[in-house]
């Protein structure tokens, strides 16, 4: 699966010219029935293309309507003191934080010392999010491939974190593992047994609900791991019609929400209104971070306003 930022990147741009993102496209329908005011939403900090500083991005995201922002870190550009300055300036809290090393240095590396680079990333990604007040530190756990076989990734990534669960839980920071395309956890079954292995109160996992449709259906992961092992979600959707059509990689063009409002009862994407729901049923109360195509105020608004609208159905 390609990285984050090269993801949101060439998103954005695809976005850019769909009828999602054109001037005169409709706004998202105002919500009409209960709202969730204990599930906040966020972007991750590249989606905001807005030009200035790191408050001036912070308070672009705030006057679209978002709660919190997610952060890339370690990042020799970012210091704690950076962020707490933009956080009081815009009013923003740090929705979560992703471990930047997972992919380059994976868990799952035979080499101990690549091991180690995200271990000590891990560690001070943890640190850096107690000072900051961050809800979690996303980590992908490894890469399952010709190398690495599968009881391999799962038994070093296991020992890995757990040499840093000390530092969460001082930390008051929760480890949140993600599901990804990685060839590794791809049923929600095996991400709670990953995540009791490890059998400690401040290791979770980071649901991402897009990235598990192409296996299966977000809403039973939700209820198979239950409000206990959520730490985080990421939000974003995934058409089947356009994987069937494109190749796998093409479901992700699919904007938040949209293979749902075009037919709610067609098998297609994310179903939000059965999400939702199951949410509702193990009492999540944490936030959504939005990981989908970014760009400027009028973007971020409109995707505000979408996630409003999924938040209410």
């Amino acid at each position: 699966m390609m990285n984050r930022r090269h993801f949101l990147a060439t998103t954005a741009a695809a976005f850019a010219g769909s009828t999602l993102f054109a001037a005169d496209a409709p706004a998202p329908a105002a919500p009409t029935t209960r709202k969730r005011p204990k599930m906040k939403k966020a972007v991750n900090i590249g989606m905001c293309s807005v030009k200035g500083s790191v408050e001036d991005k912070f308070k672009a995201i705030r006057d679209a309507g978002f709660d919190g922002v997610e952060l890339n870190l370690p990042d020799d550009h970012w210091d704690v003191d950076t962020i707490q300055k933009a956080k009081q300036a815009s009013g923003l809290e740090i929705g979560g934080i992703i471990c930047v090393t997972h992919w380059s240095s994976p868990l799952s590396d035979p080499k101990p010392e690549v091991r180690e680079r995200t271990v000590k990333a891990l560690t001070m990604a943890l640190k850096q999010g107690g000072e900051i007040g961050a809800q979690s530190v996303l980590l992908v756990p490894g890469v399952v491939n010709r190398e690495v076989p599968y009881e391999d990734c799962w038994k070093r990534s296991i020992e890995c974190i757990k040499r840093c669960v000390d530092t969460a839980e001082a930390a008051k920071c929760p480890i949140a593992v993600e599901n990804v395309w990685n060839k590794f956890i791809t049923n929600p079954v095996e991400a709670a047994r990953y995540v009791d292995e490890i059998n400690h109160a401040w290791v979770g996992w980071h649901f991402d609900i897009g990235n598990c449709v192409t296996y299966g259906w977000p809403e039973q992961w939700v209820r198979t791991l239950g409000k206990k092992r959520i730490k985080n979600l990421h939000l974003k959707d995934y058409s089947r019609a356009k994987r069937d059509k494109a190749g796998p990689g093409a479901g992700f063009g699919a904007d938040l929400g949209e293979p749902w409002l075009a037919d709610p009862k067609k098998d297609d994407g994310v179903n939000w209104t059965a999400v939702m729901t199951a949410l509702d049923e193990v009492g999540y109360e944490g936030y959504g971070i939005l990981e989908v195509g970014g760009g400027d105020e009028k973007r971020l608004k409109f995707l505000a306003e979408r996630t409003d609208q999924i938040y209410s159905t």
